[in-house]
């Protein structure tokens, strides 16, 4: 395919389409222009944006590199499309979580704290980690006295640093050290001949020091340390390293039958402290990565938590007495077991309750009272690391999780990277504050003269990027946030400033639904970024559903009419204008009653019942500021407010953990809190957020809902299968027995190409349909299992209409916006909002006789207004049923259609965490410090 061609000048021009339920389309994209495509759920829009544009830039970008190189690359596959012109490279910015991991943080996905690294190494001051004083250089006179200072008889090894965390064999090196008469290296930590030197592997890091001189410390030998000490700097470039071992070291060696115990102290030219005289080796950028050994801290490798029994989790209700059952993990105690574990803690007041006990003493309860009694949290971890009994083992697992490294207290970084400064912060420090106030430290932090040439241009790139940050609508997020606790909108926004802080120019930027998360008051803000990125000559475009980016655009795209099979075609396109007059299409209805009167909520609200309310009191996890939540049961009611307002951390975090906990038996810690009342008015409690329903291709819409059970058990009672003895397992592409082999029941073939990218081919013998040939011979209303797995939501409605255990099911996903998803759609494939309404359907599907509390997160997410108005009438029709309905939300018709509302705010971060107004819309509405407020009365 051409990426240019005369006729092609200023579009991308795209002719036969075919990706996915595309309808063979044709279409023409201006380029260096902001452009939303949208539609309905299942139209089309990502197969036309990310399926055939994208893979096809990825494609032709991929393709032009080497072909070793390629191998690098996971490779979308390649595009049905005859033919597309004027294409430009392509970066995406989507929803997908990817492989992030607990070391990735907002700082390292934009790139700012790489500059953070070089700042402090370059243009900070480093301060003694035990006196807090500015480190100075020590001089060689200073450090032959610190050695001399050494008890007598102390053994030492005086080393002079060659190599320190480098790849490569070093030969260059050890020839080197060879011809300064060295006749012995230190490497990796083992002393050898310099003649019988172990094989290094070229690929691993290495550590090498030539040792200068062995020697203990004796009357006499004054001379000898300074000619040792002065030759290890001389060819350590500054550094000697000292590795020493005392008579006390020696003698409790040998009394406990250990290995001989080193240590190692290192003295530089360049830093030392001048009350203590600790000093430190010259810090680099890779001692402020916690994802480097050099700049991790030992105890936790980088993640700034460890693996322990969590206090919150032994101690969960301070309201009880230790008498009453206040220790958890020793509630179900035997009476020889619990006669053992009181007498651990029979010093203590049994009888009264935790909550009154002082600080000092709940503390010493927890870690020990300096005297026998070890602590509760040792005494613990000891029973579980000698628990014979695999029951009792598992019992005390459950009261372990992360807590922060002791050692390091959180920050991830050793003892080196915890010594710089700059403008008075560590760089944990720094990464700790929200990104609006880190903005404003390093707009107006100084630097001495001879420091502002290095620190000047790192500044200017970190503060453009925390301006972008700030702009978007996450000002509230820290840069030490990691990454997998982002939501999807929150994610993508972090990664957008990474794109724009590249300053690439004549690129095709494809972003799905960046408004996911955003209050409508900060979308703004977001348009004008894109806006600004688009100025700079980049064709911006946007799958989107949000009516401000739809007026916004330069060009709109209408896809659908419908979903699945019933969509796939562009049904309008131009200007808003020119969509919102095209009679066919939903969008441009919808457009239109935006300019006509505003949109009433889609019924009168209900009253609340006489029944008390669920109140939440207390609440303080993360931002939140005491929070009391009062939440009317019968009723729907929506949370919202600006992005970091502490929706989620109240909502998910601390009340649907602790009815969970309540109701259920879950063990999830919920946020900090005072007190919880009303849960006996609550049968149940329904949690559907939008985490996937499955982290493999085997799991799926059927899988996860029980579907494929029901289905399997219909294929199992055919004629056909009873006679020859099929059962359930036969039906199975997870089992041997019914799935093909050829290909274990994934229905494709995984082709290792060495130097090029892995290619993924339909399996030859199944032909993509996952069952052996005996398996598909079984049919029912002639379809074989595959033919079921294949069709669409709403072709399985019909299909299994008798079935009372398949049909509701099926029905409910209809209901919510689904009908067009294939029953065996892998989980992977699909998006934050689809996963959260298979979730929601397959609640809907068992029909609870009332008293259930709903809680779902944005379940907006992904679909189009006409497909939100659906999925109102579905959740109304479950608080009509006697259930509670509590959602976050910002999507405009689902506030209007509330019957209560709780807006947070007023700001995110710091200035949020407070509950600014509760009411109905229209009381909210006329709320003038409610930003959902002010939103609502323009509407």
């Amino acid at each position: 395919m051409a990426n240019q061609s005369p006729r092609s000048n200023g579009f991308i021009r795209i002719r036969g389409a075919r990706t996915h339920n595309l309808q063979n389309i044709d279409v023409d994209i201006p380029r260096n222009q902001l452009v939303v495509i949208t539609g309905v759920s299942g139209s089309g829009k990502s197969s036309l944006a990310f399926d055939t544009l994208l893979a096809e830039g990825q494609r032709q970008y991929i393709e032009s590199l080497s072909v070793s190189a390629r191998q690098f690359f996971d490779q979308r596959q390649r595009p049905e499309v005859d033919s597309m012109d004027g294409l430009q490279p392509a970066v995406a910015v989507d929803q997908c979580q990817g492989s992030h991991t607990a070391r990735s943080t907002v700082g390292t996905l934009t790139e700012i704290y790489d500059h953070l690294r070089v700042l402090y190494s370059r243009a900070g001051t480093l301060f003694c980690p035990n006196c807090d004083r500015e480190i100075l250089q020590q001089s060689p006179s200073e450090i032959e006295a610190a050695v001399a200072a050494m008890p007598m008889g102390t053994r030492l090894m005086i080393l002079a640093p060659l190599v320190r965390g480098r790849q490569g064999e070093h030969r260059e090196i050890i020839d080197k050290a060879r011809k300064a008469g060295f006749a012995r290296l230190r490497i990796n930590g083992a002393t050898y001949p310099i003649d019988e030197l172990p094989e290094r592997n070229a690929r691993k890091i290495h550590d090498i020091d030539a040792v200068v001189d062995r020697v203990i410390l004796r009357d006499g030998i004054d001379k000898r340390l300074t000619e040792s000490v002065r030759l290890a700097l001389k060819h350590g470039n500054g550094v000697v390293e000292i590795v020493y071992q005392s008579l006390e070291d020696r003698d409790n060696g040998r009394e406990a039958g250990a290995s001989d115990v080193w240590h190692e102290r290192v003295y530089s030219t360049q830093f030392a402290c001048p009350q203590c005289r600790t000093s430190v080796a010259e810090v680099e950028p890779r001692t402020f990565s916690f994802n480097s050994p050099y700049g991790a801290c030992p105890a936790c490798g980088g993640l700034g938590v460890d693996q322990g029994l969590d206090p919150d989790l032994v101690l969960p209700d301070w309201s009880r007495s230790i008498a009453g059952g206040a220790i958890a993990p020793w509630r179900k105690d035997s009476k020889t077991a619990a006669k053992k574990h009181l007498a651990l803690v029979a010093h203590f007041d049994l009888d009264q309750p935790i909550e009154k006990w002082p600080k000092e003493r709940r503390q010493q309860l927890l870690t020990g009272d300096g005297g026998e009694f070890r602590g509760l949290l040792l005494e613990l971890e000891i029973e579980w690391a000698g628990a014979k009994r695999e029951s009792l083992r598992e019992h005390l697992e459950s009261f372990r999780g992360q807590v922060p490294c002791a050692d390091c207290k959180g920050t991830r970084l050793g003892l080196a990277a915890r010594t710089s400064r700059v403008g008075g912060l560590a760089i944990y420090e720094a990464t700790a504050l929200p990104i609006a106030a880190a903005r404003k430290f390093f707009s107006e932090v100084l630097f001495e003269e001879d420091r502002k040439p290095i620190a000047t241009p790192l500044l200017r790139e970190i503060e453009h990027r925390l301006s972008f940050l700030d702009k978007v609508g996450v000002g509230y997020l820290a840069l030490d946030r990691r990454a997998n606790t982002l939501s999807g909108g929150e994610l993508q926004r972090v990664r957008l400033a990474a794109a724009i802080g590249s300053g690439l120019v004549g690129v095709m930027y494809l972003l799905d639904e960046p408004s996911i998360g955003l209050h409508p008051r900060d979308n703004g803000r977001l348009i004008e970024t894109l806006r600004h990125l688009q100025q700079q000559g980049n064709s911006v475009i946007v799958v989107e559903h949000e009516e401000a980016f739809m007026l916004a655009a330069d060009h709109l795209i209408d896809c659908g009419p419908g979903a699945g099979s019933q969509g796939g075609q562009i049904v309008a396109q131009g200007t808003p204008k020119e969509v919102a007059q095209t009679e066919s299409s939903l969008t441009g209805k919808y457009l239109a009653t935006i300019a006509g009167p505003p949109r009433g909520p889609v019924r009168s609200c209900r009253k609340p019942k006489k029944t008390k309310p669920l109140v939440l009191e207390g609440a303080t996890l993360h931002n939140l500021q005491e929070v009391t939540l009062e939440l009317p049961l019968g009723l729907f009611t929506c949370v919202t407010g600006v992005s970091g307002s502490g929706k989620s951390s109240l909502v998910i975090d601390t009340l649907a953990r602790q009815l969970a906990r309540q109701l259920h038996g879950a063990i999830a810690k919920p946020g900090p809190f005072r007190s919880l009342r009303g849960v006996a008015s609550i049968d149940r409690v329904v949690l559907v957020d939008q985490s996937p329903i499955g982290r493999t291709p085997r799991s799926s819409a059927a899988t996860y809902s029980g579907l494929f059970e029901e289905i399997r058990k219909v294929f199992a009672g055919t004629k056909l299968a009873r006679q020859r003895g099929h059962k359930m397992g036969r039906f199975s592409f997870n089992v041997q027995g019914g799935r093909c082999e050829e290909c274990q029941g994934q229905g494709q073939k995984k082709i290792e190409m060495k130097f090029l990218p892995d290619l993924f081919v339909e399996c030859p013998t199944c032909r993509g349909a996952r069952f052996d040939r005996e398996t598909l011979q079984i049919r029912y209303r002639g379809e074989s299992i595959a033919d079921v797995l294949a069709q669409s939501v709403d072709e399985a409605v019909e299909f299994f209409a008798s079935f009372s255990k398949i049909a509701p099911v099926l029905q409910a996903m209809s209901d919510v916006g689904l009908g067009y998803l294939p029953l065996g759609q892998p989980s992977t494939t699909l998006s934050g909002g689809e996963a959260q309404r298979i979730k929601l359907a397959t609640e809907l599907g068992r029909r609870a006789a009332g008293h259930t509390l709903y809680i779902l997160d944005e379940p907006t997410t992904g679909l189009h207004p006409h497909d939100v108005d659906q999925l109102l009438l579905v959740l109304h029709q479950l608080v009509d049923a006697g259930n509670t309905m509590l959602v976050i939300e910002h999507q405009t018709a689902v506030m209007r259609s509330a019957d209560w509302l709780i807006d947070m705010g007023p700001e995110g971060g710091a200035n949020g965490g407070q509950i600014v107004v509760a009411g109905t819309p229209d009381d909210v509405a006329r709320c003038e410090a409610s930003h959902t407020g002010n939103w609502l009365a323009r509407r």
